[in-house]
């Protein structure tokens, strides 16, 4: 995207750098955009994301600061105030925002009654943590009229995703950075799928705290990005110390049962963030890499694989019905004989698109679900939200989340 000229219209923020020119729920399973395999450089998942903040403080700028930040695919961005009006498509961005304690600035979201709903499944554990997304624009595929409508100081979307929709053409992003806000954000590292070709010589792949320290220099909160990242890191610590051999590891499947006519299967330890919470703990792929992550699987072939344990993408949603997912596999005179059905260790799970708090409640959660004799069982969960765990079994500490969010440092 061209350099501007000038201050924006609001005078509130603007780029410094320069970037290339150019269905289902997306919680549940995956994005429509491409899935093609990438050419363009990788990031790994583990390496520590680099400042690149040049006047960046540890609380809100004073008025007068600036401060750049650089991300793939936008380059470096210049931002003269906090922003406090946030605009974001997919949730990874939005619960980037809410772990900072800026949850309330989001005024847009793909399906944010959803994703409200499911996100609040989470937050009761977490003392004095409110959240409300109900009623915000759903902006899966935003329209420009809106934008203008939201006068957002920030968007915090990628906008090679957005141009992937295809209603979207490069004057189209540039106005809105010009007249509005800029772009900031990257959803490919989702899965490392290749962006629209325009952008592939600027696009870089980034874990999930990685993007998530970039968030945290655009809100100026890079104290509370820094002790997230200090539970997150004991919480994986203990994570390491305690996992089972190879041989011990029970095999397991990651499915979208929208319906048992149609349930999608993930893969567990592909690149990307959506297997944030899956990918530490090294689980064995019942499916080995005989099914592609995103397609439909029949009883037949789940059968085949025969995992031990079976993970079930959004059943922690208040309208899904995991009694009735179980009762529909015990049922079926297939389903019936898979081992994890036969041995009660169908379980449920949250969000892929997941932030840093729902990632450390879904590796919490799937630690239990996978190996129970070394981090304590998972209760059986049928409805609610997030099961009280006895707090010598917590595997990370709530009050500390919940202070952090809070600015309670």
């Amino acid at each position: 995207m061209a350099d501007s000229d000038g201050p924006t219209r609001r005078k509130f923020l603007t780029y410094g750098g320069s970037v290339a020119a150019g269905g289902l729920l997306a919680g549940c399973t995956g994005s429509s955009e491409s899935d093609a395999t990438t050419t363009s450089a990788t990031a790994t998942e583990t390496a520590a994301a680099e400042s690149t903040a040049t006047e960046s403080t540890t609380g809100p700028a004073a008025e007068t600061d600036s401060y750049t930040v650089s991300m793939a695919p936008m380059g470096e961005v210049t931002f003269e105030h906090v922003p406090e009006s946030i605009f974001t498509r997919l949730t990874h961005h939005a619960g980037m925002a809410f772990a900072l304690g800026h949850g309330d600035a989001v005024n847009s979201m793909h399906a944010p009654d959803y994703y409200d709903a499911l996100w609040n499944q989470f937050t009761p554990r977490l003392p004095g943590v409110e959240l409300d997304w109900t009623g915000l624009y759903s902006s899966w595929e935003p329209s420009k009229e809106r934008l203008y409508e939201l006068d957002s100081d920030v968007h915090l979307a990628d906008p090679a995703s957005v141009s992937a929709l295809g209603s979207w053409s490069q004057d189209d992003l540039d106005e809105i950075e010009e007249n509005i806000s800029p772009w900031f954000g990257n959803s490919f590292s989702a899965r490392h799928q290749a962006p629209p070709t325009e952008w592939t010589d600027t696009y870089e792949y980034y874990g999930l705290w990685e993007i998530f320290a970039k968030v945290a220099q655009v809100l100026q909160e890079e104290a509370k990005y820094e002790a997230l990242t200090a539970v997150r890191e004991e919480l994986l610590a203990a994570i390491a110390a305690d996992l089972p051999a190879e041989d011990d590891r029970p095999t397991a499947v990651l499915l979208g049962p929208s319906d048992l006519e149609s349930i999608y299967a993930y893969n567990l330890s592909t690149p990307g963030f959506l297997t944030a919470h899956t990918r530490p703990l090294k689980p064995v792929s019942a499916f080995g890499d005989d099914v592609e992550s995103g397609s439909t699987v029949d009883f037949e072939t789940l059968l085949e694989a025969d995992p031990d344990v079976i993970l079930t993408l959004g059943g922690m949603h208040p309208n899904t019905s995991m009694p009735d997912i179980r009762t529909g596999f015990q049922d079926d005179p297939v389903g019936a004989e898979i081992a994890a059905v036969q041995n009660d260790r169908i379980y449920a799970q949250g969000g892929r698109y997941q932030g840093p708090i729902l990632n450390l409640f879904q590796l919490e959660m799937t630690a239990k679900q996978l190996y129970p004799n070394q981090f304590g069982a998972w209760p059986e969960y049928s409805e609610g939200p997030y099961p009280e765990i006895p707090e010598e079994e917590q595997l990370f500490d709530r009050q500390r989340v919940a202070d952090i969010i809070n600015g309670n440092l």
